[in-house]
């Protein structure tokens, strides 16, 4: 389960404090999805890397099955985003001299080695994802939607428990999104993980399902 539990962000300005995010509290149950929409700065993108272990709160905080991901240091914390939570972004991200299928390994890399399991599963996402003939493509030579497919495969290659996306279709067509956001919907409730959006797109939202508002550092009940 996901817990964000009266989370504050405030940074340092000028004009004194600058408050981002104002208490904001959401759960999320294993093989739940979450769309949160709201206006460009409403704190979106900052409420995802916390919730994701990428940046800390002022106050409050954040468990995935019961653990706190910055109750360690650093190192402690990088080692729990690479096994328990999976991102996808609005770019993605993808190493333009790696094929696909290398791409996609790549999250196994920090330990070392790409367990022939992983490779499989990497395989197999690739496929699940409509590019089994592109496996050995190089970035430029796939679509903007086939890279951003890529990304997906590549977040949930290592079965993560939570998947992060943030503003993942934003670059895309509406075909090209519709497609992307229905296979994050369907490979996470597959896994049995949780989803988190936050996205601009109507659309988008009603495809997850479940949406809340985030206004002004608040999220709406």
């Amino acid at each position: 389960m996901l817990e964000v539990v009266s989370i504050t962000k405030t940074y340092p300005s000028a004009a004194g404090g600058l408050r981002v995010l104002d208490e904001v509290a959401l759960a999320v149950e294993p093989g739940g999805q979450l769309a949160i929409m709201g206006p460009s700065g409403s704190g979106k993108s900052t409420l995802l890397a916390i919730i994701g272990g990428l940046e800390e709160p002022t106050a409050g905080r954040v468990r995935l099955d019961g653990v706190d991901p910055f109750a360690g240091d650093a190192v402690a914390r990088a080692a729990f985003r690479n096994r328990r939570i999976g991102f996808v972004f609005q770019e993605h991200h993808l190493l333009p001299g790696c094929s696909a299928l290398d791409n996609v390994v790549l999250p196994a890399l920090a330990t070392g080695r790409v367990p022939a399991e992983v490779a499989a599963r990497a395989c197999r996402l690739l496929e699940r994802v409509g590019l089994a003939e592109r496996m050995a493509h190089m970035p430029d030579d796939l679509s903007g939607g086939e890279r951003q497919r890529v990304a997906v495969a590549r977040a949930l290659v290592l079965a993560p428990r939570l998947l992060l996306a943030d503003e993942p279709t934003g670059q895309l067509d509406s075909r090209a999104s519709a497609q992307v956001t229905d296979l994050l919907v369907e490979l996470a409730t597959e896994s049995g993980g949780m989803l988190v959006v936050v996205t601009h797109s109507a659309d988008v939202a009603r495809r997850v399902g479940h949406v809340r508002q985030l206004v002004d550092g608040r999220l709406q009940p």
